[in-house]
């Protein structure tokens, strides 16, 4: 049995307060296989006492930039080597197949850590702006306490995320972890410890939703950051106008795949694979509309259906496995509910909509294709969180982008098409924080996050450090502008 009694607090491993633990359960065996301890309101104290004492008086928001980009580069030289114990312990925990994992949950966070330490040491700490009227040194200062409230779906690659930008803007974290998967933050937590880091700057505990909202709502908390439901992000929204505290909230998504009639049909088919049907569809950024012309959709439908029906379905830690089972019981009812509603309203399914054969143990669910979708229809509406993909028909490119923009969400998209400039215009009417052309990814140097019910604010890019600093403007003399200016 895998166990994680204790939480990391103030530099050390300390005993929770109460008894109060949760059993973890394999996603591809039904089994107990650990159990981790859960967080009261008075853990959730202490980590943010910490914090705030670690901002308040501790040394790292005083280091030069350039002692934290070292400390933080020290971090990545012990987190780099447990690469294969990160990509193992996220298939045990949510279900991931290992050869995902060992790229999405292990890979990904590495070249997120470079790319913020890249990208800090240009970023707009400190500027002079002059005008007629005044000389201003802009300067941008750490927010202060940062609670960082992270998914099971992607765990690392999200803590990377919020972590990276925070530290390096000289920020102190409580990092939350999702219950289902605890045990890949304590590897993360031992790895901050391992690299030295001051004690209070990073702490790391596991909580369930009641007590999780005292972290959110601690007043020694200066911002929060989260990434999950837009259901939950809500919530933690109201929670934190009321006391008018920072938040970044990274949501949901029902994204779009615009499919143009003069679009490779092998480009469409790889990216379907690569970006629709990722981590058994458990990631908010998957394309799980396709959005395709009248004249091309019996041909669309008929490739996407093979691939889906060639997926390698089974046990996440074969390296063979294509599509894994879903996170929890939980989680198969609710994209099973989704499967039925989209039969009753009168969906044509193609392929999939059941349990895949020889998988008698797991919460497994086949690889789903839907034709004949419309856009009032329940699974073109909902973010479905499963291997479920809709197919969607357009007469021209107008209404393409209708429908794309036919959402509550705006996250992700992408569009296809072989003539790049009317690709590119497309892109630019889809009313989403991110959209690739041709399945091209944007990487970690641009920013990525949601407009309308997908989030507020960004993450990656150099934007990522926004929501971590406060800005200041003091009024110099000229002659103090000359030398700011001089560095």
């Amino acid at each position: 049995m895998e166990t994680a009694p204790t939480f990391f607090i103030n530099g050390s491993w300390v005993p929770p307060s109460t008894d109060a633990t949760i059993d973890l359960v394999s996603p591809a065996t039904e089994e107990v296989y650990g159990t981790a301890a859960l967080a009261a309101e008075a853990d959730v104290d202490a980590a943010v006492t910490a914090a705030r004492a670690a901002f308040d008086r501790g040394p790292w928001p005083r280091m030069p930039l350039a002692d934290r980009i070292a400390a933080l580069q020290g971090f990545l030289e012990v987190y780099r080597p447990r690469h294969e114990e990160l990509a193992a312990l996220v298939t045990r925990e949510m279900g991931s197949p290992i050869s995902l994992s060992r790229v999405m949950h292990a890979t990904v966070p590495q070249l997120i850590v470079e790319a913020f330490l890249d990208m800090a040491p240009s970023y707009p700490f400190r500027q002079v702006r002059r005008s007629a009227v005044g000389n201003a040194l802009v300067t941008r200062e750490p927010v202060g306490v940062v609670a960082a409230v992270i998914p099971w779906n992607t765990p690392h690659s999200v803590a990377m995320l919020k972590l990276m930008p925070a530290l390096l803007a000289g920020c102190t974290v409580v990092l939350k972890p999702a219950q289902e998967t605890p045990l890949d933050a304590v590897l993360l937590a031992e790895c901050v410890e391992a690299a030295g880091l001051p004690p209070g700057v990073v702490n790391v505990l596991t909580a369930d939703r009641q007590v999780s909202e005292r972290l959110v709502t601690h007043p020694g908390v200066d911002k929060v950051s989260f990434t999950g439901s837009t259901a939950a992000g809500r919530r933690i929204a109201a929670l934190c106008g009321h006391d008018v505290r920072r938040v970044t909230l990274e949501l949901g998504g029902k994204s779009a795949a615009v499919v143009l009639d003069d679009a490779d049909m092998d480009t469409v088919v790889r990216a379907v694979g690569a970006t629709s049907i990722r981590n058994t569809g458990q990631a908010c950024s998957n394309k799980t509309r396709l959005l395709v012309s009248r004249r091309r959709a019996d041909e669309l439908v008929e490739r996407v259906a093979d691939l889906l029906s060639s997926l390698r379905v089974g046990d996440p830690a074969d390296p063979a496995t294509e599509v894994g089972p879903l996170v929890s019981a939980r989680q198969r009812e609710r994209v099973e509910g989704y499967i039925e509603t989209a039969r009753a309203e009168g969906a044509k399914l193609v392929v999939g909509g059941g349990r895949p054969a020889g998988c008698d143990r797991g919460w497994f669910v086949e690889p789903t294709l839907f034709a004949e979708v419309t856009p009032a229809m329940t699974i073109a509406r909902e973010e479905i969180f499963g291997p479920v993909l809709s197919v969607l028909v357009y007469d021209d490119e107008d209404h393409a982008v209708a429908l794309a923009n036919d959402s509550s969400y705006g996250l992700n998209g992408s569009v296809f098409s072989t003539d790049t400039e009317r690709g590119l215009a497309v892109a630019s009417r889809i009313r989403t924080g991110t959209v690739e052309l041709n399945g091209h990814l944007v990487g970690f140097h641009a920013p990525i996050g949601g407009f309308k019910c997908s989030g507020l604010g960004r993450e990656a890019g150099w934007e990522g450090f926004d929501p971590y600093t406060e800005i200041r403007s003091i009024g110099v003399p000229p002659d103090v502008a000359d030398v700011l200016e001089r560095g």
